[in-house]
């Protein structure tokens, strides 16, 4: 019998109303937006659901710092900046929106998606004297099944179960023409049969292992054969199936372990978008205060060159009286030169800086043409080393543990393992189903074919209605049930799924506990590396102090002819060594300060960051930018 394709002018006009577009709203926000128009929540879950396009606009907050072609920026702006224009924060805003998606898929009894990123290191200075590319030193490793977003994958063990009810519709009509070699039965050579079939089906799972199918069919027949009691004749049936695994794939801890999984790994995506933004804070932080004594180096360097160029001019004119040999003129253009070198290679590490930093605080960083050109005026100074009461290193491991959020990826990962292993482990068991069938037949003809009483076929005349009424009153039930056993033998691929599993999970375990011992190196590193460098802060302030000191006592034997310019042009030199020095040990003791806060995790709290702000890329503390600049940050 050739099937006709259920392709209908009237299932095409459903499909048109199913499918129906709706236009996308002009929203830029970071969401899903619900499917709109049609015919409201019947066919919402057949339209597609609008994404905005990527933002690539900069925040307000950053033009609004801009002042005569300088950008005057704060520590607290810097923070702000980066949290709202930071391309790497931006992508992991995505990942609790994939998250959430792949477990409404899970819901749905679909498979787990790897989708995400993983988290993004954040940018480094120009120059890393003393700066701590990687204070946490933690590695997640959450074992096998990880995908890229740090959340668990894996589709072990037994075939899920599709927990969306399905309803299906199949409209039929056929025209048959068969050749007989019994015209006895038939009564003709050639059998014609005219059948319209319709059918509608309703089936459904449910997470402990239940599968349920109801169907009602009924079939309308003509043939051109007069041995038919009944021609033209209805057929149908209303039937009920069940089956129920009772070993493998059975319980809703087997059938629902993958929307346990990504309740898990949505967790996880908030700590990883947490993790992200920690890191990326922490760097453009250190980026803003190596900038900070990337500018003091400079001004330090521009006394070197001007004090060797006023030695320079002095030898000059004392060559010309004649009271001082030419030579020392050779010597004093040396001096500028060796400055100008210094202070060429501080000016190239500043610029590097400012473009470093205003791609970490801009989307497009330096392409825009209202940032290209803009200098970065810092509005903080980089404030000095205050001794700080030593807290006991345990307390500190012991907040360091509750915060860390690698250390709770970790641990919601090798749950998540776990949980997978539930259902890995009922690979092994044999398949066995249980199934019941109840079925509802009827049949009836015409509403008054003539001679019914003489054939005996009285109640099968009627029409459609005595059909539904048989059916109904179940004159003619079927029934059926049973179970059915498949027993893999030997079953060594479920054996090697489960020991393997577990064996990954004991390396989880292992990873784990050395997470949790490298959060102790981590906090007890981050406290020695703050406290050498308080002291190598004191040790170039002395130094420095030292150097002032010499300097202005050779400027007085200077004066009184006790000693050369040129010894007071290189204690001008030595001085701004010392200065750098210093500059560079509090910028040293801000990364460690900042380093300390990665490792005890406490980077937002510390910077009055809220995980909410951050999401929604929008910090509410206005700028710190000051009606009235001070005069060393004019432009």
């Amino acid at each position: 019998m050739n099937q006709i394709k259920p392709y209908t002018a009237p299932s095409c006009l459903i499909c048109l109303f199913l499918l129906a577009g709706v236009s996308a709203p002009a929203q830029s926000e970071i969401s899903v937006q619900p499917a709109q128009g049609g015919l409201g929540w019947l066919t919402h879950p057949y339209q597609t659901r609008y994404v905005p396009p990527i933002r690539l606009n900069n925040s307000n907050r950053l033009s609004s710092l801009i002042r005569a072609g300088n950008l005057y920026l704060s520590s607290q702006d810097v923070v702000a900046l980066a949290i709202e224009n930071n391309i790497d924060v931006e992508v992991q805003r995505y990942a609790p929106l994939l998250a959430e998606e792949v477990l409404k898929r899970a819901k749905a009894g679909g498979v787990l998606r790897t989708v995400g990123l993983g988290v993004a290191p954040g940018p480094q200075s120009v120059s890393l004297q003393g700066v701590t590319a990687n204070a946490t030193g933690v590695a997640t490793t959450a074992g096998a099944g990880v995908g890229s977003g740090g959340g668990i994958v894996t589709q072990l063990g037994p075939t899920l179960l599709s927990l969306d009810p399905t309803f299906f519709v199949l409209a039929n009509f056929a025209h048959t023409t068969i050749p007989q070699n019994n015209t006895f039965l038939t009564g003709t050579t050639s059998l014609i049969d005219d059948t319209r079939t319709y059918q509608s089906q309703y089936l459904q799972n449910w997470e402990f292992g239940l599968t349920a199918q109801f169907t009602y069919s009924s079939t309308h027949t003509r043939v051109n054969s007069q041995n038919f009691n009944l021609n033209p004749y209805t057929n149908g049936f209303l039937d009920l199936q069940v089956t129920q695994n009772l070993l493998q794939g059975f319980g809703s801890a087997v059938n629902g372990r993958n929307i346990r999984v990504q309740k898990n790994n949505v967790k996880v995506s908030d700590l990883q978008f947490k993790q992200q933004v920690i890191t990326t804070v922490s760097s453009v932080l250190n980026l803003y205060w190596d900038l900070i004594s990337f500018r003091e180096a400079v001004l330090a360097r521009q006394r070197e060159v001007d004090a060797a160029n006023q030695l320079l001019q002095n030898n000059k004119q004392q060559v010309q009286f004649g009271t001082l040999a030419e030579i020392e003129v050779t010597r004093a253009e040396s001096q500028v030169y060796a400055a100008q070198q210094d202070l060429t290679v501080a000016q190239t590490n500043l610029a590097q800086q400012e473009t470093v930093l205003k791609n970490a605080i801009s989307r497009n960083g330096i392409a825009s043409a209202d940032l290209a050109d803009v200098h970065i005026i810092p509005l903080d100074s980089i404030p000095a080393p205050q001794p700080a009461a030593a807290r006991p290193i345990e307390d500190l491991v012991r907040e360091a543990l509750a915060r860390r959020a690698d250390v709770e990826q970790a641990r919601i990962n090798l749950q998540s393992n776990q949980i997978n292993l539930v259902g890995i482990k009922n690979s092994l068991k044999p398949s066995l189903q249980a199934f019941a069938e109840l079925t509802n037949n009827g049949l009836t003809g015409a509403l008054t074919p003539l001679g019914a009483t003489q054939l005996g076929i009285g109640p099968l005349i009627g029409g459609y209605g005595n059909l539904l009424g048989e059916i109904a009153r179940r004159d003619y039930p079927s029934y059926s049930a049973g179970f059915s056993l498949s027993i893999t033998l030997r079953n060594r691929a479920a054996q090697s799924d489960y020991v393997t599993s577990l064996l990954e999970i004991r390396q989880n375990e292992l990873n784990l506990q050395k997470n949790i011992n490298q959060v102790r190196v981590d906090v007890q590193n981050a406290v020695l590396g703050l406290q050498q460098a308080r002291v190598r802060y004191e040790a170039a302030q002395k130094a420095r102090v030292l150097q002032q000191q010499t300097l202005d006592a050779d400027q007085k034997k200077e004066t009184f002819g006790a000693t050369t310019v040129y010894q007071v042009v290189q204690d001008q030199r030595d001085l701004a060594s010392a200065v750098s020095s210093q500059v560079q040990a509090m910028a040293n003791y801000s990364h460690a300060r900042i380093a300390l806060e990665q490792a005890l995790g406490t980077t937002l709290e510390e910077h009055g960051i809220t995980l909410s702000e951050a999401l929604s890329g929008h910090v509410s503390r206005s700028s710190s930018l000051p009606d009235a600049l001070p005069a060393e940050a004019q432009p």
